[in-house]
């Protein structure tokens, strides 16, 4: 399933989402762990597994060049399938980490929430 830039993304499951700050700039990007591609857009992906988990986890988020529109998800480690962590017991401490990236995003005014 391929999924649309919006201005506003949340992740499946969680009543909480979220926009583009409106100062970002390429360089905030860069400096809270985004990669450009190679077509100008910027993309994160971060591991966030509990501790002794063997699931592999990701936060993904992609960043349209233009820095007006964004999308986010939670996949496998590969990237290919997309998972919904939120009210799940078994995924607690996923979706705290989750939220703790989150929140350190809305901090450096990369993020901010609707």
């Amino acid at each position: 399933m391929i999924m649309a830039y919006d201005s506003i993304s949340g992740l499946k499951g969680s009543s909480k989402e979220y926009r583009l700050h409106e100062d970002v700039k390429r360089y905030t990007l860069r400096d809270n762990g985004f990669q450009e591609t190679k077509t100008g857009n910027f993309q994160y992906f971060r591991n966030v597994n509990a501790l002794n988990s063997t699931q592999g986890i990701m936060l993904k988020i992609l960043v349209s060049k233009d820095l007006e529109t964004l999308r986010m998800s939670t996949t496998t480690a590969n990237g290919l399938k997309t998972l919904e962590v939120y009210g799940k017991d078994s995924m607690q401490t996923v979706v705290e980490n989750i939220e703790y990236i989150l929140e350190g995003l809305v901090t450096e005014k990369v993020l901010e929430e609707v």
